[in-house]
């Protein structure tokens, strides 16, 4: 059973996802807390590699509520939890142009805040009106069934 705590729609609007991948997150108390309360913003975060070592970089996750003074900094980096394997194969996929990572969603999964993160190519923004025209379509063609 997963709770979701946020997801980045814009992630899918923006990018083409081509893989994705489930990590584990190092956090703190008041932050675990707050992705609780769905108090976390995906839309300007991402994902780097520095020293072997996998960061998610500007996912804010708002103070907690009833916190004190050891409350979180809301834009830290924080440390992603993944298998030496996977990070070489995502740094050899990253050495590619126009790759990046964006974190799609944070779950909860059996009690652990998870995130999945996606590889992803940026989309032009022609190709970003052609997707909107293609749901658009496909949506019609559905309320069209439907009447019949």
């Amino acid at each position: 059973m997963e709770k979701v705590a946020a997801t980045n729609r814009k992630a899918y609007h923006d990018y083409y996802i081509q893989e994705t991948l489930e990590a584990g997150m190092s956090l703190l108390g008041t932050e675990v807390k707050s992705l609780r309360e769905g108090r976390v913003n995906l839309k300007e975060g991402y994902v780097a590699i520095k020293d072997n070592e996998a960061f998610l970089l500007n996912c804010h996750i708002s103070p907690y509520s009833h916190g004190n003074l050891q409350n979180h900094e809301p834009l830290r980096p924080r440390k992603l939890l993944l298998h030496r394997k996977e990070i070489n194969r995502l740094w050899g996929a990253l050495t590619q142009k126009g790759l990046t990572l964006l974190p799609l969603k944070i779950y909860f999964k059996k009690g652990k805040a998870k995130v999945e993160i996606g590889l992803a190519k940026g989309k032009r923004e022609y190709e970003k009106r052609a997707t909107i025209k293609e749901k658009e379509d496909r949506r019609e063609i559905e309320r069209h069934l439907k009447r019949r």
